[in-house]
This record gives C-alpha cells, sequence and structure tokens, in this order.
C-alpha cells in the first residue's frame, strides 16, 4: 500500500510537472503548433524542406568527407615523393664524396643542406645523427632550418625510423609556428648514410598543410553557400508547386465559405484538371439545386406569411362582431338560465383565447417581414419584474419569489416587449412548476443586465429542449392550462430578446425543472459580453443535464428576405 502511494503522488507530481512545462513552453510553440495542425500546406513544406535539408546535408557530408580525403591522400603522395626524390639526391651527393678526405666531412653538412634544399620542394629540413652510435669527432654537423619541424618530430618517429626497415615514415603533425598559430602538416622520415664511419643520420623533412586546409575550408564555404542556395530554390519552388497544388482546394473551400455564409450564386471555378474539374462541376450542380429548392422554400414561405397576416387581419372584423354580441350576452346573462350562463361563460373564454392567439400571430408576422420597431425608453427592470409577479400572484398558487441582486439602474430597452417576454417565462414556469415555488432573479454586470426564471416542475428531456423556441410546440399538449397559451409565447420572446440584441437561453432536465435566462444589454452600442447570471442552476445536478441557446435555435429559422435578423445577438 505504501509502495501504491508512492507511485500515485510521483504520477501526479509528474503530471503537474508536465502541464507547467506545457503552459511555459506553449506561448513561443503553441502558435506554431497549431499552424502545423491546421495547415496542410505548411505540413507539406515543412516536411518537404526537412527532407531536402537532410538529403543536402548528408551528399555534402559525403562529398566533404570525399574531396577531403583525396586531398589529403594527394598531398600526402606528393610529400613522399618529394621526399624521396630529396633523399636519394643527398646520399648520390653522399656516396660520391670522397672517403679518404676525412677532413672534408665537417663541410659535409651543409652541401647535403643545399643539396636537399634543392632538390625539394619545402624548406623545412631537419638532419641529425641517429642517437646510440659510436662518438665520431669528425661527424657531419647536426642542421635545423626550422624549428617548428624540430619541435614537431616525436619520439616514436625517431624510434620508427631507428628500428625499421622501411625507407621512408611519415605522421601527420601540427606546427607550432614563432607567433603561436598552429597549422596541420606532415613529417616524412627517412635516413643518410654518410661514409668514414660518420654513421647513420636521420633526415625529417616537413610539408605544411596550411594551404590544402584553405583549399578545404574555400571548398566547404562554397558548398555551405550552394547549399543554402539549393535550399532556397527549391523552397521557393515548394512554395510555388504548393500554391499551385493548393489553390483549387483553397477556392472550394473559399466557394464552400461563401455558400454557407449564405452567398447562394457562390460558383466554384473550373481547374483545368480532370478530377477537380469534376469537383467544380458537382459542387456546382449541388449549388443549383440547393437555390431552387431555398426559393422555393421561400416562396411558399412568404405564401405562408402572407396567409397568416392576411387571415389575421381578416379576422379581426369578425372577431370586432362577436366581441359586441358577447358583450350583449354578457350583459343580459342574468336573465338567463344556469346552462345558458355557462355558455356565455365558455365563449367569453375562447373568445380572450382566440384574440390572444390572433394578436400572436399579427406579432409573428411582423418580425417575419422586418417591420418591427423598438420603442426605446429608460426603464428599471427590477420594478417592471415586481410588477410582473404581483399581476401573476392570484392566478398561482405557486410561490413566485423575486430576488433582486442588482439591475437597478435604468436601461434602454422596450419596456413592452421585455413585460412580455418575462411574463411568459413566468407563466410558463407557474404552469409547469407543480405547484412548487418559482424564484426569479436579476443580476446585472458593467455590460449586461440579465433575468433568470427558475422552477423545479417535471422538467424536460434533451429533445424537448431543441424544440423548446419552436412556433406552436408544446412540451406536453395534453397538459391542463390554467393560464392559456398558443404555443407562439417563447418563439415572440426569442424575437423580441434577439431585437434587443439580447439572448434568450434555455436549461431543463427531468426531474429538477427548469431555468430560462434573459440576458440584455446595457446599452444598444455594446455588446452582451458574459451573462451576470449562471445558466444551470447551482442546486442542479449538472452531469446529464443538457442547455439550449435561443440564439442558436434562431439560425434555424428560414427568413424570407434572406437576411438575419440576429446582429448583435
Amino acid at each position: 500500500m505504501a509502495d501504491s502511494g508512492k507511485r500515485s503522488r510521483f504520477s501526479l507530481a509528474l503530471r503537474r510537472a508536465r502541464l507547467r512545462f506545457i503552459r511555459l513552453i506553449d506561448p513561443v510553440f503553441g502558435p506554431l503548433r497549431r499552424l502545423w495542425q491546421d495547415s496542410l500546406m505548411v505540413r507539406t513544406m515543412a516536411t518537404t524542406g526537412v527532407l531536402t535539408g537532410l538529403i543536402v546535408v548528408v551528399t555534402g557530408a559525403i562529398l566533404l568527407a570525399s574531396i577531403s580525403s583525396d586531398l589529403y591522400s594527394s598531398r600526402k603522395s606528393q610529400s613522399l615523393e618529394d621526399a624521396a626524390r630529396a633523399t636519394l639526391a643527398a646520399q648520390r651527393f653522399i656516396d660520391a664524396y670522397d672517403a679518404a678526405d676525412r677532413g672534408g666531412l665537417s663541410t659535409l653538412s651543409a652541401s647535403v643542406r643545399r643539396t636537399v634544399q634543392d632538390t625539394s620542394a619545402s624548406q623545412m629540413i631537419y638532419v641529425r645523427r641517429q642517437p646510440g652510435q659510436a662518438p665520431f669527432l669528425e661527424a657531419p654537423q647536426e642542421f635545423n632550418t626550422n624549428s617548428a619541424l624540430m619541435d614537431a618530430v616525436t619520439p616514436e618517429l625517431a624510434e620508427a625510423l631507428s628500428d625499421g626497415n622501411d625507407p621512408q615514415y611519415l605522421q601527420p603533425v601540427t606546427f607550432i609556428n614563432q607567433d603561436g598559430t598552429q597549422s596541420p602538416g606532415l613529417v616524412v622520415a627517412s635516413t643518410l648514410v654518410f661514409p668514414a664511419g660518420a654513421g647513420t643520420y636521420d633526415l625529417y623533412i616537413g610539408y605544411d598543410l596550411s594551404n590544402t586546409q584553405e583549399t578545404l575550408a574555400f571548398v566547404q564555404r562554397t558548398f555551405l553557400l550552394a547549399a543554402v542556395g539549393m535550399m532556397l530554390l527549391i523552397g521557393a519552388l515548394v512554395w510555388t508547386m504548393s500554391r499551385i497544388v493548393f489553390r483549387p482546394i483553397r477556392s472550394a473551400a473559399e466557394t464552400s465559405k461563401r455558400v454557407a455564409g449564405g452567398d447562394i450564386s457562390a460558383r466554384m471555378p473550373r481547374q483545368n484538371d480532370h478530377y477537380f474539374d469534376q469537383l467544380s462541376t458537382s459542387f456546382n450542380e449541388m449549388a443549383d439545386t440547393i437555390q431552387a429548392r431555398i426559393r422555393e422554400l421561400d416562396e411558399l414561405s412568404a405564401m405562408q406569411q402572407r396567409f397568416v397576416s392576411d387571415v389575421s387581419h381578416e379576422l379581426r372584423t369578425p372577431l370586432t362582431t362577436i366581441r359586441l354580441a358577447s358583450a350583449v350576452l354578457q350583459a343580459q346573462r342574468d336573465s338567463f338560465d344556469p346552462s345558458q350562463q355557462r355558455a356565455v361563460e365558455v365563449m367569453e373564454t375562447q373568445l380572450v383565447r382566440f384574440e390572444s392567439l390572433l394578436a400572436d400571430l399579427l406579432e409573428i408576422s411582423r418580425y417575419d417581414a422586418g417591420h418591427v420597431t423598438l420603442e426605446r425608453e429608460s426603464t428599471k427592470i427590477v420594478p417592471l419584474v415586481e410588477e410582473i409577479a404581483d399581476q401573476l400572484r392570484p392566478l398561482s398558487s405557486s410561490l413566485i419569489e423575486v430576488r433582486p441582486i442588482g439591475g437597478y439602474t435604468p436601461i434602454e430597452v422596450d419596456a413592452r416587449r421585455i413585460r412580455r417576454i418575462v411574463s411568459n417565462l413566468v407563466g410558463n414556469a407557474i404552469e409547469h412548476g407543480e405547484g412548487k415555488p418559482v424564484v426569479i432573479t436579476i443580476d446585472s454586470n458593467e455590460s449586461a443586465v440579465a433575468i433568470s426564471v427558475r422552477d423545479w416542475g417535471v422538467g424536460m428531456t434533451s429533445d424537448a429542449l431543441e424544440h423548446v423556441f419552436d412556433r406552436f410546440w408544446r412540451a406536453d399538449p395534453s397538459r391542463k392550462r390554467t393560464l392559456g397559451g398558443t404555443g407562439l409565447g417563447l418563439a415572440i420572446a426569442l424575437e423580441d430578446a434577439t431585437a434587443h440584441q439580447g439572448s434568450l437561453e434555455a436549461w431543463s432536465a427531468p426531474g429538477e425543472g427548469s431555468n430560462f435566462r434573459l440576458t440584455l444589454p446595457r446599452s444598444s452600442r455594446k455588446a452582451v459580453g458574459v451573462s451576470p447570471l449562471p445558466l444551470i442552476p447551482e442546486d442542479a445536478a449538472v452531469e446529464g443535464t443538457v442547455q439550449v441557446t435561443g440564439n442558436w435555435l434562431k439560425r434555424k429559422l428560414r427568413r424570407v428576405t434572406g437576411t438575419s435578423k440576429e446582429e448583435g445577438a
């Protein structure tokens, strides 16, 4: 158990460290990561660039290694040949010397030096008598033309020359010049045999490879510049080809975006490619079909709206006549028998419902026709909501509580329409609240004022909640209604909220009730921003609940004019 606890703490600490690291590097690498994830063109160009760069680097490394090896081998061969030629010339000169002239041995070394210098391409010469030989008084003098060569001769090279049987020995060295600079070089060692018992001398000839190193550095610089130029050229080529290849895809995406934004006349141009042209043809045919269907639906919707508007207006005349007749009957009801009195009451009740339905139909037709104008005035939301609650309390057995947290500052709204929204929300809460309390909460922040209506009734399922703002839709058509209803209340409330550039949202869960939130901007010139009230109540079990935003549902509604009425919503 202790080990398991330690592993768990270690795993938790590791996750926290990983999250801190991600938060630390996200400001730098986050945009690059998102660009990589969102752009196929960037991924294609980056992959091509990396692969091309890898190929160039590997190829360049192989070529540079080959050139360096060839240069070194060439200089090595040249040095061996040059040293062999100088050694052979010096040995011939020594062999031609008269061995009987022992007194001239002391000056022989100077002649050997001139011979080697005249024969060899290098002027770095070091001649010394091999150690371990018997002393010889008249032995030729040792000489050295460069101190860097004498310092570069290693004991290993001298030992190999003394003990070996090869005519030449070569060793890579580093010459340290008098100014402290270093330069690469080669030392070729061979032997000279002097006559008259003078003994064997070691001949060291040094070759400075600075020129070879400069040549190799020049080749490296040239190759580097060529590689950079090649990468830039390949990058430009890849960018150009990517632009050409992805141009049809960009065209398709832009055309699709225009169509999705409402420009049904947008069409995809031909790209002079068989497959893309086939895609363009199919897309354009689909757009033509959609445009034709939309025209048909617009015409049908216009006819429907004209029918509703005309019928609503035409019904006003017979409704007025019926209202007058009902008033006459109401005035004489005391003279009727009980059954006739009941009939008069039912007629009056249904007449009120009919007038309400007709008023709602006329209001919807005004919104559909775009003839709605807000009559804004300075309004205090808290007194308005309290007035509505006072009016509805006698009609309900539920406890209606108003909780004004904020919202005391007046805002410019159409008070009649806000009163209609709140009345509809509270009426629905009473209707479906199963006699439980209804709480109306008001709050505000720097950008908005919000009103939420909460009930603890039967609630709604997710499927029902998706249709809660639809016209003529009821959650339970068979439910007994005490406050009446036409099925247009929430649809009109949503239109009123959107006309104010606000939002109307709903949350509900079966058995937990519902919560409707109206959010209004403080000014018509500013967006709503964050609502001051939560949509999901604190006492709700969040898991398994759903919420619906009225403005999102409103985008699904077709408008005859083809324009959206949800600007600022």
